[in-house]
């Protein structure tokens, strides 16, 4: 019987090993879909949740956390990696980069010409769910970590935090694209522009206490984003307010809609000109960028025009305000849980594991020129550019 389990041991330390170097493959894999990828990730994590969870029926620490070093970079540090001696580590690390994994899969899908209504379904599922991974980690694991997180790590809060308010905003986009392709009333509109103005704003102002040098170029992005549906917002707010009989009202909208859209074009300057870690996209250049703003010119003129011939309203100094509450289409992240620990993992074959046969303890923290290389990605050149870029 002992040598029985101690066969289950090898055969579970070989499962493991070869399940993340799937899981790994999968991260580069053009073929990979969410299915696929859902089935790596069950099978690696659940086998690796056998090294977390508590196995002989008692709350205490599974004395196989600990087993391990694990290391891995980070999107805004470079190839210098950081290390922790903890399983929950590499359970967080690798859930991360699945997150990452749906948001560029969305990303490539969005990129299709001719994207179908299927399509943009799963475009908007994928956002959500990675959403929902980025959530689950900051909430339930990132504080069970032994070491906290380093500043700028994928792992800070603030980062974590980031990439949730980004995917649920950029999963809005999608919502937005379909409500003005059924051509649904221009106040539904303006509301969920506004709520994901706001979501930039936020995921915004969540950076503010990084580094600039790594996080400049991340922020010019979600600042240009802000100020581009903003100018959404006011456009579909005047449209609103022109339909209530408000003319001058409806015409300073306008011109704030001009503003932020000024603005936005500003910063897509600046962003392809700040350095920084990430690919660079180019919002300004692609249709639905371009659209706005002739979009804003046409209906401010027929303000003016209709301003002149019927309503002789004075337009007034202050900007109409956009009390705005999306009643539709706003956007919640899928809720995650990582899979039960696998059947092989039994509390017999864990009391055979030899701790002493594990890796030998290592400092945490790597040496400074240590690096890692990093996994070569695909060189995917999108049908259209997008302007949704997580990386």
């Amino acid at each position: 019987m002992a040598n029985a389990n101690k066969m289950r041991t090898l055969s579970i330390v070989s499962d493991l090993r070869t399940s993340r170097a799937r899981l790994l493959e999968m991260f580069t894999d053009t073929t990979c879909d969410p299915e696929i990828m859902k089935n790596a990730t069950d099978t690696y994590f659940s086998l690796l949740q056998g090294f977390i969870a508590s196995l002989d029926g008692t709350k205490q620490e599974n004395k196989l956390r600990f087993m391990q070093n694990f290391k891995w970079t980070d999107t805004l540090q470079g190839n210098t990696p950081s290390a922790q001696q903890d399983a929950i580590f590499e359970l967080v690390s690798m859930a991360f980069n699945v997150a990452i994994w749906h948001a560029k899969f969305a990303s490539r899908l969005a990129g299709k010409e001719n994207v179908t209504e299927v399509e943009a379904k799963d475009v908007h599922r994928s956002l959500k769910f990675a959403a929902g991974i980025f959530k689950h980690l900051k909430e339930v694991y990132i504080p069970r970590l032994i070491t906290p997180a380093e500043k700028g790590r994928d792992l800070d809060p603030r980062v974590m935090d980031t990439y949730m308010v980004q995917c649920k905003a950029e999963a809005q986009e999608v919502t937005i694209a379909r409500v003005i392709e059924l051509k649904h009333n221009a106040t539904l509109i303006a509301a969920l522009a506004f709520e994901t103005a706001n979501f930039y704003q936020k995921a915004d102002h969540t950076l503010n206490t990084l580094e600039p040098e790594c996080s400049s170029k991340w922020r010019n992005y979600l600042q240009l984003k802000q100020h581009f549906y903003m100018a959404y917002a006011y456009c579909y707010h005047g449209q609103t307010l022109l339909a209530s009989d408000k003319c001058g009202e409806s015409i300073k909208s306008l011109q704030e809609a001009e503003k932020c859209y000024s603005r936005a074009e500003a910063l897509c300057k600046e962003y392809r000109q700040t350095k920084g870690p990430g690919s660079t996209a180019k919002p300004s250049e692609q249709l639905f960028f371009t659209t706005l703003g002739g979009l804003i010119k046409i209906t401010l003129q027929k303000c003016e025009r209709e301003n002149g011939f019927i309503y002789f309203h004075k337009v007034p100094a202050e900007v109409p305000q956009l009390e705005l509450k999306a009643s539709y289409g706003l956007a919640e992240p899928i809720s995650f849980e990582f899979p039960a620990v696998s059947e092989q993992c039994t509390p017999e074959v864990y009391t055979t594991f030899d701790l002493t046969k594990g890796a030998k303890a290592e400092k945490a923290k790597p040496k400074q020129e240590e690096e890692v290389k990093p996994m070569k990605e695909p060189d995917l050149k999108p049908q259209k550019d997008t302007g949704c870029v997580i990386s």
